[in-house]
């Protein structure tokens, strides 16, 4: 999994740069025109006007309004979108191999412990992936030690994979919590360096200040808009593991009934 989240980083970060790249070899030669040939320009502003609207919502705005926002604080945001975004997909992508029919697993067991099979039924948890299964093989285990070693084992190694399950969600929470405020602090440096131009020039510039403004409130848009996006995954997230561990309770429960019903343990 350590490959798979440097993979995601490496190539979110070099799409990025490769696109914002793109767009500012893009913008060059278009400010270099509309200084040369400025009154040529006029007639097809108005015919481009569609044009505008359609790039306005799509990506090309937000490249625009990312690098206007400055690049010291919208690339630690950026940072904190790809790691955790990175997270994201290497635990939703264990957690769906972690998902296991119980029914159908419990049913197996029961198969091969009505013939008296303990080994046999082992071996049915050793060939299923995921968390219910290996606790269950942790209960057959100790099933010749009595029905309280054998939920004593269950309920041990059940704190185990609880700890497995919520692995990396610690390091989302904090990219959740770190974008915005990098969003605010640059956004607060942003202001800072709009009164310094005003106090420099001696006069409040209403264009002085606007551009300032808007580009220290750049950063905290993105900042929430990263911090949203990440904890919509960690609730799903969350979800997943609380599907999880409730089957993983169902199926300790039932294990412990079907040993006692074919008189595996008393």
């Amino acid at each position: 999994m350590r490959k798979l989240l440097a993979l995601i980083f490496i190539l979110g970060f070099a799409v990025f740069v490769n696109t914002n790249t793109v767009f500012a070899q893009d913008a060059e030669p278009a400010d270099t025109s509309q200084v040369e040939d400025a009154p040529a320009e006029e007639p097809a502003a108005a015919t481009d006007e569609g044009e505008g609207e359609e790039l306005a919502f799509g990506h090309q705005l937000l490249k625009k309004y990312f690098i206007e926002g400055g690049w010291s604080f919208m690339a630690l945001v950026l940072v904190c979108l790809i790691l955790g975004l990175a997270f994201c997909i290497e635990r939703i992508i264990t957690l769906n191999i972690a998902t296991v029919n119980t029914d159908k697993l419990l049913s197996k067991i029961d198969d091969k412990l009505k013939d008296g099979d303990l080994q046999g039924a082992m071996d049915v948890c050793k060939s299923t992936q995921g968390p219910t299964a290996s606790i269950l093989h942790e209960g057959l285990k100790n099933a010749d030690k009595g029905v309280e070693s054998v939920e004593k084992a269950v309920v041990s190694y059940g704190a185990v994979q609880m700890g497995l399950l919520e692995r990396g969600l610690v390091w989302i929470s904090l990219f959740i919590s770190i974008a915005p405020m990098l969003g605010f602090m640059g956004t607060v440096i942003g202001m800072i360096q709009a009164f310094d131009k005003i106090a420099s020039v001696g006069d409040i510039s209403p264009a002085i200040v606007a551009d300032g403004i808007k580009v220290a409130l750049l950063t905290t848009v993105f900042g929430l808009i990263v911090a949203i996006i990440l904890q919509i995954a960690y609730n799903y997230i969350v979800s997943k593991i609380d599907g999880i561990v409730n089957r993983m309770e169902d199926a300790s429960i039932g294990l412990v009934d079907t040993l006692v019903e074919n008189n595996i343990v008393k």
